[in-house]
């Protein structure tokens, strides 16, 4: 691929960055078209390439020994993923499936590396991105141990909200994740947010429905935190 094609994605990771940059660089990189709940990688595969989802839905999951799928993140459009083994080259620690039609770029391992290591800005870019990995982790393993599932709930539904830009009476947050979605996310069950989303819903502070939840009262969905 040439960089003036790489760069016509307009992916964040690349924002600012030049043709001139990417000279050398042998750009090994390729698009691709995912069905949903096609794998792009399994848990454990000896695979070490970076994506990057330019539209669609995809998830990263972990299976416990148990078969319990703990949901580690849901990528937006423009995010890129699988940087772990890409940088490390040992085998992958998390599934990544489709949740619905998707296109994504591969990009070789061997790329990424030499991206990495010749172009500050997009190094900058990938430690900060590993940064706030380990801060969101962080938060959810004290959100854990500190509060009730309910409480859990509305901090996800609060931080999803924030990230679609939704945090205000009547935002919308359309294509919203599943209750199972949201248990594998936060560490409960499928029925105890299920039960929290109604208690929520009947407090006036959301509006759900199929794929899609309302915020009607922003403040509301923090009360009990106290």
């Amino acid at each position: 691929m040439t960089p003036e094609k790489l760069l016509s994605y307009n992916l964040p990771l690349f924002d600012g960055v030049r043709e001139a940059d990417l000279d050398g660089i042998t750009l090994s990189v390729s698009e691709h078209k995912l069905t949903p709940w096609q794998t792009v990688f399994d848990q454990q595969d000896a695979s070490y390439d970076l994506y990057f989802l330019l539209s669609g839905a995809i998830l990263a999951v972990f299976w416990t020994a148990e078969g319990k799928e703990i949901v580690f993140s849901r990528f937006p459009e423009g995010a890129f993923f699988g940087e772990l083994a890409a940088l490390d080259g040992i085998p992958r620690s998390l599934a990544v499936f489709a949740k619905t039609d998707a296109r994504v770029l591969t990009m070789n391992r061997q790329c990424f590396l030499q991206l990495f290591n010749d172009v500050p800005l997009i190094r900058q870019r990938i430690v900060n991105q590993l940064v706030a990995r380990i801060r969101t982790l962080t938060e959810r393993s004290m959100e854990m141990t500190t509060m009730s599932v309910e409480q859990r709930v509305a901090t996800y539904l609060i931080r999803l909200a924030a990230e679609h830009g939704k945090l205000n009476r009547g935002g919308v947050i359309e294509n919203a994740p599943t209750h199972a979605e949201i248990a594998g996310t936060i560490g409960a069950n499928r029925e105890m947010v299920s039960r929290s989303i109604s208690k929520l819903a009947k407090r006036g502070a959301i509006k759900p429905s199929r794929q899609r939840i309302e915020i009607c009262d922003p403040e509301g969905l923090s009360d009990g935190f106290s």
